[in-house]
């Protein structure tokens, strides 16, 4: 039987290794040299690194790649073109944390809305309040909602249980939603603008100091998309100034945050580390569980699941 040579993440090992299939032939690195070492022999690679500059470079070095896999759901700084050129099929991890990352932002959404940051220091000074810091409720609350992949879909699905009127920027026309050309205009319509749009050239920086003037003084932006897609010097200036109410930014530009960053100071920022995604105890199961019927599909000749388009970049 001819084997087809998979290079693979050892952090995915232990969940996959004895449910590969006879014809897969397996190699697991645990390290940049050794993914360097085993790459130019890969014909199916999962080449997932913290370091992204790492995985890219690994991905250039799989000259015989036809199928890369990978956990993560954004593909920013990975050799698009490059794999295009080659006719290199890419699955990502869309949908894979799309449930944690909707309860993330729900979270976000109470935290700012109850003041709940004010009542964990008052804990912490063991000071027992007599009012609520936060006085806010979702329900009967506006948000605008950019981005409605999987991770949208279920932001606004939970947002929905709230009472939270919930309107989509999407291409195509329909009920509470705004097309890319409308959206700007209505920016103080909405108390929350949640960000969970793919990190394209087309989203880059969308977010800048003409849509911050645009928004409500007491709306807060939400990001759990990329850190670019905020002009993050602008945003540092509303939050100071105290021209928008606050930001919960779960990805910020760079990362991690340099520590003397002023974002860390203002009281109206929310940094969460882009922890969003790692705050469940699921994502390798099922993005496993998905490469291994993945595998059945390429083996059978049917298209494998889901596929980034080159081409647009996610």
């Amino acid at each position: 039987m001819t084997k087809t040579t998979a290079v693979l993440s050892a952090m995915i090992r232990p969940l996959v290794e004895s449910r590969l299939p006879d014809w897969v032939e397996p190699h697991f690195f645990a390290s940049k040299e050794e993914a360097m070492a085993m790459a130019p022999r890969a014909e199916i690679g999962w080449f997932d690194m913290y370091d992204k500059e790492d995985m890219a470079a690994a991905i250039t070095a799989a000259t015989k790649l036809k199928w890369l896999n990978s956990i993560y759901a954004g593909f920013d700084g990975m050799p698009l073109h490059l794999l295009q050129q080659r006719g290199t099929v890419v699955t990502n991890g869309t949908g894979i944390n799309a449930i944690t990352i909707a309860e993330y932002v729900v979270m976000g959404m109470l935290t700012i809305a109850k003041g709940y940051r004010e009542v964990v220091r008052a804990q912490d000074r063991r000071e027992w309040l007599i009012d609520s810091p936060g006085k806010v409720e979702l329900y009967g609350s506006k948000a605008l909602l950019l981005g409605y992949g999987a991770i949208g879909k279920l932001v606004e699905e939970r947002l929905a249980s709230f009472g939270v009127d919930v309107t989509v920027v999407r291409r195509s026309p329909g009920k509470n939603s705004l097309t890319p050309d409308q959206w700007r205009a209505r920016l103080s319509d909405f108390d929350w603008v949640i960000l969970a749009v793919p990190a394209t050239p087309e989203t880059d920086q969308m977010i800048g100091a003409a849509e911050l003037e645009a928004m409500k003084p007491t709306a807060t932006l939400i990001n759990i998309a990329r850190g670019s897609v905020v002009d993050q010097a602008a945003l540092t200036a509303a939050l100071d100034q105290q021209r928008i109410g606050a930001a919960f930014l779960d990805v910020t530009t760079p990362e991690p945050l340099p520590e003397d960053d002023p974002l860390w100071s203002l009281d109206n920022a929310h940094i969460t580390m882009h922890l969003s995604g790692r705050a469940q105890d699921k994502m390798f199961i099922r993005s496993a569980t998905r490469f291994l019927e993945n595998l059945d599909r390429w083996h059978r000749g049917e298209p494998v699941t889901p596929q980034v388009d080159l081409a647009r970049g996610y």
